[in-house]
């Protein structure tokens, strides 16, 4: 007999050790004795098989920003099954779970970092971040310019450095909303991080970096600049450290073109896939969701979701001149003749949140249907590109 519920807290360090096993790791005292007290009852599902904790998963309470538009967003971690209990249909069922649930929490996006991008695919996560992993030579930086005398080293500060991570974030769709406990529990926590800060003439705060120098190389944790000057003055600022470490490893954003901007553009740079996303509730997600205004668009959708049945099925897909829209149940047969999109809930993810174009989709093939109809939705979707700096 199968049962899905809460853990208890007297249950967090059997759910640890779980997660330990199934990732191969091991946390150290005394940060498994902090993990442990920070875990929420409310977040922590099991599934319990005759009593015994067979499978978990974490899901925590975010919210995101997508299109410069807050959504509450349900993120899944710590997916995990004892071997003895594994391929019998614990983790679909308990992925079913949350789907649910987040719906009756109003999270109508959800987010995870995949071990395996395929399985996920199958329950309608898609990819729709990924990062550029830098590997510079730091005599490659350029020598830094007059912006770095503006630089200064600064307290490990949530406060401080807040407001520019939040203008920052906005810029993009999908990027987390930090509350001050991420900033210290997930941010700060165990990391010997130090912070500088870039103030401008006017004395405004527009950039900072979160850094570390050990063993010869510089490990750019966060770098945020709001501004071309910032920019600048930041990488003078790292450049600085010549006599410290002989590369500089970053993890930037998939658009970020600081090669191009380098003396000598020939750099280490990766493209690395990192997290998925799904659409939860298609049509509470459309109701909040920002689209281009002047334009208008009405399309019939056909979205196949065979694991959440609220999703599955035709909708009509409406957007007015102001950009509001609306998907509703299509009349009966609307989809019939032809002149419907259809897509998997993954695909309708990657073309919302702005990861791919409906023009790209269509072409692919996983955007089907009319091609008037998928240049309406190129019309009325906005463009803004997608990056997570978090983890979970």
């Amino acid at each position: 007999m199968v049962i899905i519920r809460n853990l208890q807290p007297e249950e967090f360090d059997a759910a640890m050790t779980l997660g330990e096993f199934a990732f191969q790791v091991r946390i150290p005292e005394p940060e498994r004795t902090a993990r442990i007290g920070m875990m929420k009852p409310h977040q922590q599902w099991g599934a319990f098989v005759d009593g015994e904790l067979a499978a978990k998963y974490t899901l925590l309470d975010l919210d995101t920003w997508i299109h410069g538009v807050k959504y509450a967003m349900g993120g899944i971690a710590g997916v995990a099954t004892w071997p003895d209990y594994r391929r019998q249909g614990l983790v679909s069922r308990l992925l079913a779970h949350s789907l649910a649930t987040m719906r009756a929490n109003g999270q109508t996006v959800s987010f995870l970092h995949p071990f395996s991008f395929p399985f996920y695919r199958k329950y309608g996560w898609e990819l729709y971040a990924e990062y550029k992993a830098y590997d510079i030579p730091m005599a490659l930086l350029p020598a830094a310019p007059p912006e770095t005398a503006r630089m200064r080293r600064a307290p490990i500060d949530w406060a401080a450095l807040h407001p520019m991570y939040e203008a920052f974030a906005r810029r993009y769709s999908g990027t987390l909303v930090r509350t001050e406990e991420w900033w210290n529990n997930r941010i700060f926590f165990n990391k010997k991080l130090t912070a500088a800060v870039y103030e401008n003439e006017a004395g405004e705060k527009r950039g900072y970096v979160l850094y570390e120098a050990l063993d010869r190389k510089l490990t750019v944790h966060e770098l945020v600049a709001l501004d071309d000057a910032a920019r600048r003055a930041l990488w003078g600022y790292l450049r600085n450290h010549d006599s410290m470490a002989d590369q500089v490893k970053w993890h930037a954003p998939a658009d970020d073109a600081l090669h191009y901007l380098l003396p000598d553009p020939r750099v280490k740079q990766e493209l690395v896939p990192y997290f998925m996303a799904r659409v939860v509730d298609a049509a509470a997600f459309v109701a909040a969701y920002p689209f281009a205004a002047g334009a208008g668009a009405a399309v019939t959708l056909r979205v196949r979701d065979p694991h959440a049945a609220w999703n599955d099925g035709a909708f009509a897909l409406a957007v007015d001149d102001a950009g509001r829209g609306t998907l509703a149940p299509a009349a009966a047969g609307a989809d019939a003749d032809g002149g419907a999109l259809s897509c998997s809930i993954g695909t309708l993810t990657a073309m919302l949140l702005g990861y791919r174009r409906p023009a790209f989709l269509h072409a692919a093939g996983m955007l089907e249907g009319p091609e008037g109809a998928a240049a309406q939705l190129e019309r009325v979707l906005p463009a803004r590109p997608t990056h997570l700096a978090d983890f979970f």
